[in-house]
């Protein structure tokens, strides 16, 4: 266990960005954070040099992402399907299923030393459903969570359940990598070419579905903002904007 803890996470809006380079980025960030717990290994306790946080927002155009435990045939669109729906696909080394991200969704990356909080995996993933929870909550939603099913829902045990925002992680040494992806003013039609999470038999939905008219410009950056509030009180962080 980390005797140095250092809870600030730095905070970076990537804005709208290709899903491999931001990929790309937090590996980078990940493995920073990695190299430095390796020379802490080395040095007496005194000495050891702190471990970054960080959090990124991006928005990324249409891809299709399947997760390292995925199934292929949850994939229903074919090569030409995918040029025509101007969407790639790419296999990823998070947890979960396949997913969809696009234009009007937010997309969050906590690339966290998780020594930093709390060693363990489990509450990571609740935390990171109760920031949802509670960022949704403000827009009258009661989001949920579902039993053997990672991420945010609404009307959990009804026959109409659906997800608003998916959740797939990696970590290794306990630094986190992938996140979140909240559906805001997202084109549902693009889910209808995947099983998402690999789940037949529920919906997704969207805030705009869910109330039912397109999210501003500014409320969006308000979402995020209530998403930063939430995340900095679920895990008593301090956010430091880059």
């Amino acid at each position: 266990m980390n005797t140095n803890q250092n809870k600030a996470v730095e905070f970076e809006d990537l804005g709208i960005k290709e899903y491999q380079p931001a990929w790309d980025y937090q590996e980078k960030l990940m493995k920073d954070i990695i190299d430095t717990k390796i020379k802490n290994r080395d040095l007496p306790a005194e000495q050891h040099i702190t471990t970054p946080n960080h959090l990124l927002f991006v928005e990324h155009p249409h891809v299709y992402t399947l997760g390292k435990s995925g199934h292929e045939e949850n994939m229903l669109a074919g090569m030409d399907k995918l040029k025509e729906l101007e969407a790639t696909y790419v296999k990823t080394n998070r947890g979960g299923d396949i997913t969809y991200h696009g234009y009007g969704q937010i997309v969050g990356y906590p690339v966290l030393d998780l020594e930093n909080f709390f060693t363990d995996i489990h509450l990571y993933m609740r935390n990171l459903e109760e920031v949802i929870i509670r960022t949704i909550g403000e827009y009258g939603l009661k989001g949920e969570r579902s039993q053997g099913e990672t991420g945010v829902w609404l009307d959990v045990g009804k026959p109409y359940a659906r997800k608003i925002c998916a959740m797939g992680v990696k970590a290794s040494r306990w630094v986190t990598l992938h996140g979140f992806a909240l559906n805001v003013n997202t084109d549902m039609r693009y889910f209808e070419y995947i099983i998402p999470c690999g789940i037949k038999d529920k919906q997704v939905t969207s805030l705009k579905r869910e109330l039912e008219r397109e999210l501003t410009p500014e409320e969006m950056e308000d979402i995020k903002a209530k998403i930063r509030k939430h995340f900095a009180d679920v895990f008593q962080a301090e956010l430091i904007y880059k």
